[in-house]
């Protein structure tokens, strides 16, 4: 009976796992190889993979989630080996593994006009496209959509032009969307037709060359005298009190509003009298292990080790401008403000909201991401690049160094200590 056994063989911290089909035929023995596109960390499969108990919850999930992905296509491939009458060597294995992440569609037919495409590259990258990126691509959709009816017509794979390209910063332009949101996009609608084109579908010869540029954005951090303030202001309400901490501890840790808002004493362990924080980011799913600073503890310190209490989101942002505002952030600074374009008199819905370049006081642009950028912005120059990146998660120094808010000025002077 075929089995299939997982391998971890990279030398890298996170890479995908190599697979072994094991069979027996005619009275011998045969191994073939392959490559799946489930990728772990090395310390997860050594340490986690298989442990059976005392586990944190993340851990579980994380656990739960491999296993199922493993199952998956471990199926697949034992399925397809029952069935199969042809040679089972590693080009039938190579293939077989890429039938399950992009399984051949039933029908023949593939579409040619930009939303049907849309969907077919939906279907045929299920297996692969994060939930995130499911979003991006239906909120394109959308889009294109509108477009289309503006149009009055059909949108084809091959008429995606120079022509298109006017129709839709026009279209963008319309609609107040960002000139930045307009080049995701249609970097996003290129990718597509690219995947079209390499089905066979045709495409415009302009396609390649088509481009807009990016708008640069200056985004805010809180500076460490700001950060005093916030944390000495007085506060009458809890809420307030709530979200402030929250911010502090943002500020400490560095990590996405999704990851930091699930924080919990259970997530704390020391180590040679060193305090360490263990739980699995939720955007990128990877296993992370910072060290909770002695300023983060004081905020659970003040809390008797507690973290403060859960809130959502959007009261999470609401609060930390009023406290920041308390805290006299009110230098004019210019930068993205959430603004409502539904005309007076109608109720808005979600797509008549549009960030727009403003002149505020500072409070105004405080919002949840703010805490990792002042993390990455305070201490870089202080503490060594490569520990930084380890801890706030990014996947590079160059992504990294796009939250480093401070001016050349102020990075000159930093530098200048370690010329003295």
């Amino acid at each position: 009976m075929p089995t299939v056994n997982f391998l971890y063989r990279s030398s890298k911290e996170k890479a995908s796992l190599n697979l072994r089909l094991l069979f027996r035929k005619d009275g011998k023995d045969f191994v073939l190889a392959g490559n799946s596109k489930i990728e772990v960390t090395r310390e997860y499969w050594k340490e986690y993979h298989d442990k059976k108990k005392n586990l944190d919850v993340g851990t579980r999930n994380l656990q739960q989630e491999i296993r199922g992905k493993l199952a998956d296509l471990e199926n697949h491939i034992l399925s397809s080996f029952e069935q199969t009458n042809s040679l089972v060597d590693k080009t039938w294995l190579k293939n077989t593994i890429e039938r399950f992440y992009n399984p051949v569609p039933e029908s023949p037919e593939i579409p040619t006009d930009l939303l049907g495409y849309i969907d077919y590259y939906l279907e045929y990258r299920k297996n692969e496209l994060e939930l995130g990126g499911v979003k991006r691509i239906t909120v394109t959709k959308h889009k294109m959509e509108r477009l289309q009816k503006i149009l009055g017509k059909p949108i084809l794979v091959k008429e995606i032009n120079e022509d298109f390209k006017q129709n839709y910063v026009k279209f963008s332009e319309a609609n107040s969307y960002s000139k930045n949101t307009q080049q995701r996009e249609l970097v996003l609608i290129k990718t597509i037709c690219f995947h079209a084109r390499h089905l066979g579908i045709q495409t415009h010869h302009q396609l390649d060359g088509i481009k807009l540029p990016k708008q640069v954005v200056k985004h805010i951090y809180l500076n460490t005298e700001e950060i005093d303030s916030i944390k000495k202001v007085q506060l009458e309400h809890d809420y307030l009190d709530n979200a402030r901490d929250w911010l502090l501890i943002s500020c400490f840790t560095g990590q996405r509003v999704s990851d930091f808002m699930r924080f919990s004493p259970e997530m704390i362990r020391i180590e040679e009298g060193k305090y360490l924080l263990e739980f699995k980011q939720k955007k990128t799913k990877k296993l992370m292990t910072i060290p909770l600073i002695p300023e983060a503890r004081e905020v659970l310190k003040k809390r008797n080790g507690n973290f403060p209490r859960p809130i959502s989101d959007q009261r999470y942002n609401t609060y930390i401008k009023t406290v920041a505002e308390k805290a006299g952030l009110t230098e004019k600074v210019k930068g993205k403000k959430r603004k409502c374009i539904a005309p007076e008199g109608i109720k808005p819905t979600k797509s008549d909201f549009r960030d727009v370049m403003e002149n505020c006081q500072k409070w105004e642009l405080v919002t949840s991401h703010i805490g990792r950028r002042s993390f990455a912005t305070n201490y870089y120059g202080k503490v060594p690049t490569t520990y930084l990146i380890n801890i706030t998660g990014h996947g590079s120094e160059k992504i990294f160094l796009s939250y480093i808010k401070k001016s050349n000025k102020d990075l000159a002077l930093d530098a200048y200590n370690y010329f003295e």
